[in-house]
């Protein structure tokens, strides 16, 4: 895992609880500020609005968008200038409690250049463009071939993209008899197995050039993408990552689409399979009782520091928290490590009370980063498997390991 790809996590993880607020009024404030744009505009456009919210009727709604607009004022002060990728600000009354005000500001710099500019007030916040940037992009190469022509291109996230194409020198049937058909047929194969081999060379050499390269697909309108496959004209690790041959009506940018939509149970299926396969290894160790298989944060922080774990399981529902809470009643003060669910409703065991959390911290970062230092391979685990459910239910982090410990 990649700093790129916590980077990425965070936000998901931002996302998801900024997708659960929901304002009692028209009340929470969405502001886009793309790469490379004037910091003092932006400022003076929220001034403007501050003005426009002057004529707002209801007074609580009015102070509500007037403090969150103040907020973003504030947090504007601390950039110089815009940051590279942009700047995403939310702001605005998040308490669940009628007639009580909890305003607050969310700031992020996106992991990608922000193209959009934004200013929104709404009931939710425009989450959207975030969204679309944490969704997992993934990069398969595509082939679509027929007698008369090919196309080579790339599906990265929802993007198809041509790469290249290429004209084949194969004429059409003969009506022709006797030895100068057989002559002809010849010729024809041999200059059809030529193209097939020029194809095969060339989208070699342009998934060489992929960062990432997932799986590939190859398509056609007849039987020339069977007979490649056959052929092995492709190098012989991107055979291996076919994922799927499918029949096509078109070749073209319209074949490498109708390519993609005609693969999609095969490209659900590949975007899972190192996950199911790391997690079918670590429950066989378990149901071994081999010794090479832990679960639980505390065993598995023992073995990530002794460091004797191979690959860290981490699930994405992971909410492990370390936190300083207070009874509200006699003032008893108490750490916890527990999830961020069960911190919520520990209740103080002298007066019965619920802790007030004074303070959290997410341990997901803490066991990344000693992981990170330890050598050891991080592989976050979604719960849309029966394994990465199963997973989740037994506290969402386990790790292969070495050796026993």
């Amino acid at each position: 895992m990649t700093k790129e790809d916590i980077r990425k996590r965070r936000l998901k993880d931002l996302v998801e609880e900024l997708d659960g607020f929901r304002g009692r009024h028209t009340e929470l404030v969405s502001v886009y500020i793309p790469s490379g744009y004037n910091l003092n505009k932006v400022v003076e456009q929220i001034r403007n609005e501050q003005s426009t919210a002057q004529n707002i009727k209801s007074k609580t709604v009015k102070k509500n968008v007037m403090s969150a607009l103040e907020r973003i004022l504030q947090h504007l002060k601390l950039y110089k200038q815009t940051p590279e990728n942009g700047l995403v600000l939310f702001s605005g009354n998040i308490s669940e409690r009628e007639g009580v005000a909890d305003i607050e500001i969310y700031a992020l710099e996106p992991p990608e250049p922000m193209r959009q500019k934004l200013y929104w007030c709404d009931q939710k916040f425009v989450l959207d463009p975030l969204k679309d940037m944490v969704r997992e992009k993934e990069v398969y190469g595509i082939i679509v071939l027929d007698k008369s022509e090919a196309e080579i291109g790339v599906l990265q996230g929802k993007r198809i993209k041509s790469l290249k194409h290429l004209d084949s020198l194969v004429p059409g049937k003969t009506d022709k008899g006797g030895w100068s058909q057989a002559r002809y047929a010849r010729v024809r194969e041999g200059l059809l197995h030529d193209f097939m081999k020029k194809v095969g060379d060339v989208a070699s050499q342009q998934f060489s050039d992929l960062k990432d390269l997932k799986g590939v697909i190859v398509g056609g309108p007849g039987p020339v993408k069977d007979r490649f496959m056959n052929g092995k004209f492709i190098r012989y690790d991107f055979q291996e990552k076919v994922i799927s041959v499918v029949d096509t009506s078109y070749t073209g940018e319209y074949g490498l689409e109708e390519a993609v939509n005609r693969s999609e149970e095969a490209l659900k299926e590949a975007s899972v399979m190192k996950e199911k396969k790391l997690l079918g290894r670590f429950f066989d160790e378990l149901g071994k009782d081999s010794g090479l298989a832990v679960y639980g944060l505390k065993e598995v922080a023992q073995s990530l520091k002794s460091g004797t774990v191979e690959v860290l399981l981490i699930s994405e529902h992971f909410d492990w928290v370390k936190a300083r809470a207070q009874c509200p009643k006699c003032g008893e003060e108490k750490d916890l490590i527990m999830t961020r669910k069960q911190a919520e409703g520990k209740k103080c065991k002298k007066c019965g009370e619920l802790y007030d959390i004074l303070a959290e911290k997410d341990l997901t970062d803490e066991i990344i980063k000693l992981a990170e230092e330890m050598g050891t391979d991080v592989e976050m685990v979604s719960a849309e498997t029966k394994e990465g459910s199963q997973l989740k239910e037994m506290g969402g982090i386990g790790g292969i390991l070495r050796y026993k410990s």
